[in-house]
């Protein structure tokens, strides 16, 4: 091989020659050629002796030579795997002489034991060996027409070899890279200033109407769908150049041109695999596609019985309006995860090792991550189909006053009167006990109480009279049920009262108290009556009151 160093490509076609035994067998040659043979069969069974015992499965091995695949081994010969017969070509065909490329390929018979082989033979010098069971079986190769493919690929190689050494040839392939290179980065200029452009022009004109219109309109989504077009056909271009450069880069060199060869059967393979691959998934898609259409329709029809119901339309036994949203959703839940599992083994691809690996990752988050999930969901249950309240009540949960805005399935939603959204998990909800102020106010009115702890020297028929007047002062108050008052306890040094009034509307419960407070201080202040929270330890000389001229001290104004 020394004789190569003439040019580096000589160094790339001599190595490549050594390609040219890669898949030789050890198979003793006839007795006209014996020493030759015999010399190669010896070295390969001194090697199997050491190489034998590494344990090689049998599998096939091909011998390429300057890219080019001259024939492929199956068959164990004398010990040694294809593999190993490859490895032995190769060392040989790196022992020999530059020249010995134009040497006549000579083809002996040979025979190992029972198995009948051709050793190819370049001058005097064994190559490689093919035997019967080297034969491809599935493809109906015959051993005879084995040996002529291999004959022939050997010719081919032989005058690439000679291509590849053909300076001219080199000039010429180089030259014509340099034109394609030009020519790709022009074009791949152009492609991306003009696909800048139009992108730009076409995001302009979304943004106009992204601007114009509050809500997203149908056009503003086309333009998107446009940009997005658009990006996407630039790069397909680009790759497109990219690609017809490479081929035609790789196809003007004689050792390149099966890569290139290669490279065009690979995407003319592609899109036969995609077309195939459509063409054979059209009828299981459109039995998805009727599946969802059938499950939709299903979804549609509960929804408008659910929304009947729900509006007071129809009349169920056991199926309350309170509880009709949910249902909905429940039901509407069962219907699509029925008919995802109708159409799950007619799409594309789901009996692959793939979906089916990404369906049990799925399976498995889902179980690690739904334990809270559900426990909410099921609390949210309970408190839907307990109907404790709905959106619009007011109520006290946890400590929590205010009016329910949502009931959803894993937290309800409550304004309170400082006009804060507070968010309460489903879970609190059902552990505490549920004050609802509205579900009775439509027939008697949400009752207002407050207490009031007054001396013994006061008459209680005073004090009730006194507390009934701030009730019915105060805004909101029903006159049916009338207020009244209940004397809940004799303490050591007053007497605990306890008003009761209606009031109409739950949701000023908060606001009224106040009010209901505000008139209770005036009656007993106007009529001289001292309050006797907080607690006295001893007997004032005098009532502790406001005169009544002084309710409106600076800077309060009379209203």
């Amino acid at each position: 091989m020394a004789g190569i160093t003439r040019s580096g490509l000589g160094v790339l076609a001599c190595a490549l020659l050594a390609f040219f035994a890669q898949t030789a067998l050890a198979a003793d040659p006839p007795p006209a050629s014996k020493p030759a043979a015999s010399a190669a069969d010896a070295t390969d069974a001194t090697d199997t002796t050491r190489t034998t015992r590494a344990d090689l499965a049998d599998d096939p091995a091909t011998l390429r030579i300057l890219n080019r695949d001259v024939v492929t081994l199956r068959a164990r010969v004398g010990g040694l795997t294809p593999k190993l017969r490859v490895q032995r070509a190769e060392e040989r065909l790196r022992e020999m002489p530059v020249a010995a490329i134009d040497d006549p390929l000579r083809l002996v018979q040979a025979r190992l034991g029972d198995t009948k082989g051709v050793t190819f033979l370049l001058g005097g010098r064994p190559l490689f060996s093919v035997v019967e069971g080297d034969v491809d079986i599935e493809a109906r190769q015959g051993f005879d027409a084995l040996v002529k493919e291999t004959q022939a690929r050997l010719e081919n190689v032989r005058a690439a070899w000679h291509e590849v050494h053909d300076e001219q040839r080199l000039l010429f392939g180089l030259l014509r890279t340099v034109v394609a290179s030009l020519v790709f980065g022009i074009l791949a200029w152009f492609t991306y200033r003009v696909g800048r452009r139009a992108v730009a022009w076409m995001e302009q004109k979304r943004d106009v109407l992204a601007a114009r219109h509050p809500y997203i309109d149908w056009r503003e989504f086309l333009g998107r769908l446009g940009v997005g077009a658009m990006y996407l056909a630039q790069w397909l271009v680009l790759f497109t150049l990219a690609y017809w450069w490479m081929y035609y880069v790789l196809a003007s060199f004689a050792l390149t041109t099966p890569l290139a060869s290669s490279l065009g059967n690979w995407l003319f393979g592609k899109l036969v695999w995609i077309g195939e691959g459509v063409l054979e998934s059209l009828p299981g898609l459109a039995t998805v596609a009727l599946v969802l259409l059938i499950t939709r329709a299903a979804a549609d029809l509960l929804r408008y019985f659910f929304d009947a119901v729900q509006k007071g339309r129809l009349r169920i036994p056991l199926l309350h309006p309170e509880t009709a949203s949910a249902t909905r959703r429940i039901f509407t839940l069962l219907t699509w995860a029925l008919g995802a599992a109708l159409a799950y083994p007619y799409l594309p691809g789901s009996s692959t090792e793939a979906f089916k690996g990404v369906s049990v990752l799925l399976g498995v988050v889902i179980t690690l991550g739904s334990a809270g999930l559900i426990t909410q969901a099921m609390s949210g249950l309970v408190v839907v189909y307990s109907r404790s309240l709905r959106r619009g009540d007011f109520v006290d949960v946890n400590g929590v006053q205010g009016v329910v805005t949502e009931v959803a399935a894993l937290a309800i939603k409550v304004v309170d009167v400082r006009n804060e959204e507070i968010t309460i998990p489903n879970t609190v909800v059902v552990s505490s006990p549920i004050r609802n102020y509205t579900r009775l106010g439509n027939s008697e009115g949400t009752l207002l109480t407050t207490k009031v702890s007054i001396g013994y020297d006061v008459p209680w028929r005073q004090v009730q009279a006194l507390l009934i007047a701030a009730a019915r002062k105060t805004s909101g108050v029903r006159d049916a049920p009338a207020p009244y008052v209940y004397q809940r306890a004799l303490s050591d040094f007053y007497v605990e009262y306890e008003l009761f009034a209606s009031l109409a509307d739950p949701r000023q419960r908060v606001a009224g108290l106040s009010e209901l407070h505000a008139h209770m201080l005036d009656e007993f202040n106007e009529h001289g009556v001292q309050i006797m929270s907080p607690h006295f330890f001893g007997q004032p000389g005098r009532a502790v009151v406001v005169p009544k001229e002084q309710w409106y001290a600076a800077p309060a104004r009379e209203t």
